[in-house]
């Protein structure tokens, strides 16, 4: 079978910035920044960036450019009964983050529709977790099943089919080459936008404002590494299958590079807008900046709209701002898809087409527990195990496969043959040692947190039977899925390094 090529390396570099983008890049990192010492986070954050999150990049596009595989046959091709790694990172990113990270797709949807006019009323928090929502009092009662939300999951799964049904170049690039201008042309008008509005300069303090002495805490440093890991998609098999499909001559560390700063460049600018609007809310409400702003998913859906709410011509503001996370979220919601999708062509010489309306169909299905009434509490427990446990864990294991049990010059002398900038020993170093350590001590600080107290004061049943077994079966699928004997000859050829 012949491996699908991108069209260019721009075509690949943009849908390694459209995977790498996504809704955190809007209000998680900003959030963070404002939480741990404004200008001075940037210290651990770009410590992080530099010394894992860079040299994990490389790694994952390395990997998959010089085996020439998805994440499961790249794996297999350093160590065969390591196969079920990769099968591990693409199923529970697939079946797990993929099935919950729509949904909040579809939220974004109904929000763009609900900005026209400001239909979230006077008081959205109200509104989003009584009216649109409908929350229930605990994950066990999943209640009814909330239309709006149901409607635009299947819009966004519809998207998304349509973008991996046509094929890497021909649909994953060319919406790429739309999505990633597109999203950087609003994010463009949105940070115009925002400056010009009265309070925006109080707003840009709180969020750059340098309090060095607040990343002296050790968990700022965790954090910062946390949110490097994450917002790359390292560990998701993505970047391994993305480069898989580049030709034999790329430049690999460049790319990395570029993908790494042009994520982080945008984070710092999103955040910008985000805190300009906050400062404005602060000041038109008489309040300091720090009563105004929330984390997450409040600052999204409930800080935000109420900033709309006061502000001129907020409806037409709260469309760009809503229309930028959907199209962030579908970039990265697709590459997740695709990750999967190369794994199973990769061993069984499935068909695209008819495997890809398959899966989004299973997907749509999946994501359904998480529109109902109880969705927002599955998908808290969901992400807290699979982003804290399940990432964290193939972040560790593809350092050891990789930095112990393959011959790391050997790609590490790949890498350099074909990329302008060159690697050194720094990057043995940082696969072998650094970044396992780093990982390893997020792992146990969230091993201890997670038997001291009950994540989200949820109760331990349900953490168990959502989130752990989660976890588990999704490990079980891909140990089965590992055993089943290969379709293809991909298994038998021999990685560039080697040829």
């Amino acid at each position: 079978m012949e491996r699908e090529r991108w069209k260019s390396q721009l075509g690949f570099l943009l849908a390694a910035v459209g995977s790498a983008i996504g809704l955190g890049n809007i209000w998680r990192f900003s959030y963070m920044a404002y939480s741990y010492g404004g200008g001075a986070f940037l210290i651990p954050y770009l410590t992080a960036l530099f010394t894992a999150g860079i040299p994990l990049l490389i790694l994952e596009f390395g990997v998959g450019h010089e085996r020439i595989g998805s994440a499961p046959l790249a794996y297999a091709k350093i160590r065969k009964n390591w196969e079920w790694l990769g099968w591990w990172a693409v199923t529970f990113v697939m079946f797990g983050i993929e099935l919950y990270y729509v949904v909040i797709i579809g939220w974004c949807v109904n929000f763009f529709l609900l900005s026209f006019n400001l239909g979230w009323g006077n008081d959205p928090n109200t509104f989003f977790f009584k009216e649109f929502l409908q929350l229930s009092g605990t994950p066990a009662e999943v209640g009814m099943i909330r239309t709006p939300i149901f409607l635009a999951v299947a819009a966004v799964w519809f998207a998304n089919w349509a973008i991996v049904y046509r094929g890497v170049a021909g649909g994953i690039e060319a919406a790429n080459r739309i999505f990633m201008p597109l999203l950087f042309l609003l994010t463009l008008v949105m940070v115009g936008w925002a400056l010009t509005l009265d309070g925006a300069r109080e707003g840009l303090a709180a969020y750059l404002k340098p309090d060095f002495s607040k990343i002296s805490k050790p968990k700022v440093w965790i954090d910062a590494y946390s949110q490097i890991f994450f917002t790359l998609s390292l560990g998701f098999g993505i970047m391994i299958a993305y480069a898989s499909y580049l030709p034999r001559k790329a430049d690999i560390v460049r790319n990395s590079f570029l993908t790494a700063f042009i994520n982080s460049g945008y984070s710092l600018v999103a955040g910008t807008a985000v805190f300009a609007v906050l400062g404005f809310m602060a000041k038109s409400e008489g309040k300091a900046v720090a009563d105004v702003v929330s984390q997450s998913i409040g600052l999204a859906f409930v800080a935000y709209p109420k900033a709309l709410s006061i502000m001129p011509a907020g409806n037409l503001f709260g469309a760009i701002f809503f229309l930028c996370l959907v199209v962030a979220g579908i970039s990265s919601s697709v590459s997740i898809i695709e990750a999967f999708t190369a794994a199973m062509i990769d061993k069984f010489g499935l068909p695209r087409k008819p495997f890809i309306t398959v899966v989004a169909i299973i997907g749509f299905c999946g994501s359904v527990i998480f529109t109902t009434e109880a969705g927002l509490y599955w998908l808290d427990i969901v992400d807290h195990f699979l982003t804290h446990y399940g990432l964290v864990v193939v972040g560790i294991a593809e350092c050891v496969l990789v930095g112990w049990f393959f011959r790391l010059d050997v790609l590490r002398r790949h890498l350099n043959r074909i990329s302008s900038l060159q690697l050194g020993p720094w990057w043995n170093f940082c696969i072998r040692y650094f970044v396992p350590l780093v990982l390893g001590v997020i792992l146990a600080g969230d091993l201890y947190n997670e038997v001291t107290k009950a994540y989200g004061d949820y109760s331990w049943t349900a953490l168990i039977l959502i989130g752990r077994d989660w976890v588990l079966l999704t490990l079980i699928a891909a140990f089965f899925i590992a055993s089943r004997p290969w379709r293809t000859n991909h298994l038998a050829t021999k990685g560039r390094a080697e040829s």
